[in-house]
């Protein structure tokens, strides 16, 4: 168990109360303490919970003590006494017709707030305008391929290696992915050439999801000049493009060109995904097409996470709180490199001092076979193959670890669970 002024921090409480707590379970036997040792869980407890925590059907869902997916942050350091300072504020003073039906732009306040931090922070082209509101990058992709689709693109460029979301979102919304490899400069984009009927291109440039490398700076040129001579789009996924640990984050690629990148944006990885708030920055001619396929019907993030976001923004708020987050994670992704490197030598980490989120390939082991030695440990990971498109040729395997999602109180306990998983 983590000590008592850990938990007492972790959860908001007094240490007192957690002293109290692990006085009354000891004495139910339900956890054990020795002097020099720290408090731990009994044996008899352990295999009782761990009973208790079999699946009864087939198709209940396993549940691990420990969970390092990627693409989770930390939720139990969401600052909560902020956010609810910016609630009661925005509340309290906004106007009578916020309570009314949301506009498909989103509030002006919040895209003027959005358009000022990412010219400052990003380095992109933003004004209000043409900056939109979307509850998450699952719909802003949506959003975009629904208008490629209705000027008559069908086919749209993809990493073989990417989230698992966007290959299925393009799809559904009638385009044909064309894959493009990943190597250690990102993605290779002489494939484009080979594809004259590409309308777009979906890239994660400053962090790729999941091998963790930057695009290098001639691909991203040549990006956007393909871009240009095709009058295509490049369509620019930056899930988590402020946390960079070994210098200052790499400028937007819609910095290169506001006309022919569309920017997707989200607080999912800076704050919370439950928020459900993300920004598109799109070229002022596709404004009124991505409106027009949201509508006044579609479902849009509430007033008052717009109204508390953009308080949040403008009070400098957001920026302590990366700040002191980019601060915790780099010492996650340390702490996680230096346990590898000292226990499984022979494990190579993959990924630059970024990001929320290392691969981990180690020879002679699939990442189906890592994954499942971390289950018998109670660890959640993912294999690299949950992120394959289908015709990817690529013979790269491993698992992909997030650091950020454990509470700083479970840390400890997750990086001993995948140090003993990978053997």
């Amino acid at each position: 168990m983590p000590p008592s002024r850990v938990l007492a921090t972790d959860l908001g409480l007094g240490r007192n109360t957690v002293v109290r707590v692990y006085s009354e379970l000891i004495n139910e036997g339900w956890l054990t303490a020795l002097h020099g040792s720290g408090t731990a869980v009994s044996q008899r407890s352990a295999e009782l919970v761990g009973d208790l925590a079999q699946p009864r059907t087939p198709a209940a869902r396993t549940r691990f003590a420990h969970d390092l997916r990627p693409g989770f942050p930390d939720l139990s350091s969401f600052p909560r006494d902020e956010w609810v300072r910016a609630v009661k504020r925005t509340v309290t003073t906004a106007p009578f017709e916020a309570f009314g039906y949301t506009d498909p732009h989103g509030r002006g306040e919040l895209r003027a707030a959005v358009a000022h931090y990412l010219a400052r922070a990003r380095g992109l082209h933003a004004r209000p305008d043409n900056v939109l509101v979307c509850s998450g990058a699952a719909e802003g992709l949506r959003l975009v391929a629904s208008v490629l689709v209705n000027a008559g693109v069908r086919k749209v460029a993809i990493e073989e290696f990417c989230l698992h979301t966007q290959r299925p979102a393009l799809v559904k919304a009638g385009v044909e992915p064309v894959l493009l490899p990943v190597d250690g400069d990102g993605a290779d984009l002489s494939v484009l050439d080979d594809h004259p009927d590409l309308g777009a291109v979906v890239l994660t440039p400053s962090h790729q999801f999941p091998l963790g490398v930057a695009l290098r700076s001639d691909r991203r040129a040549a990006v956007v000049d393909w871009a240009r001579r095709r009058g295509a789009l490049v369509v620019e996924d930056d899930y988590d493009g402020e946390f960079r640990y070994d210098r200052s984050p790499v400028g937007a690629l819609q910095g290169l060109d506001h006309d022919r990148v569309v920017y997707l944006g989200t607080a999912s990885k800076s704050l919370a995904p439950g928020l459900r708030v993300g920004w598109l920055v799109v070229p002022d001619r596709l404004v009124r097409p991505i409106v027009a396929e949201k509508g006044w019907a579609e479902e849009s993030v509430g007033f008052v996470n717009q109204l508390a976001m953009t308080d949040f923004i403008e009070s400098g708020a957001y920026d302590r709180h990366i700040r002191a987050m980019r601060v915790r994670y780099r010492r996650r992704r340390d702490q996680l490199i230096e346990a590898v490197r000292r226990h499984s030598p022979a494990t190579r980490v993959v990924g630059m001092s970024a990001g929320l989120h290392v691969l981990l390939e180690q020879p002679g082991r699939t990442g189906a076979e890592l994954a499942r030695r971390a289950a018998r440990e109670s660890l959640a990971v993912e294999p690299l193959d949950r992120f394959r498109n289908p015709g990817s040729t690529s013979d790269r395997d491993g698992v992909v670890v997030g650091f950020a999602a454990p509470s700083p109180s479970g840390w400890s306990g997750a990086l001993e669970a995948l140090v003993r998983a990978l053997g």
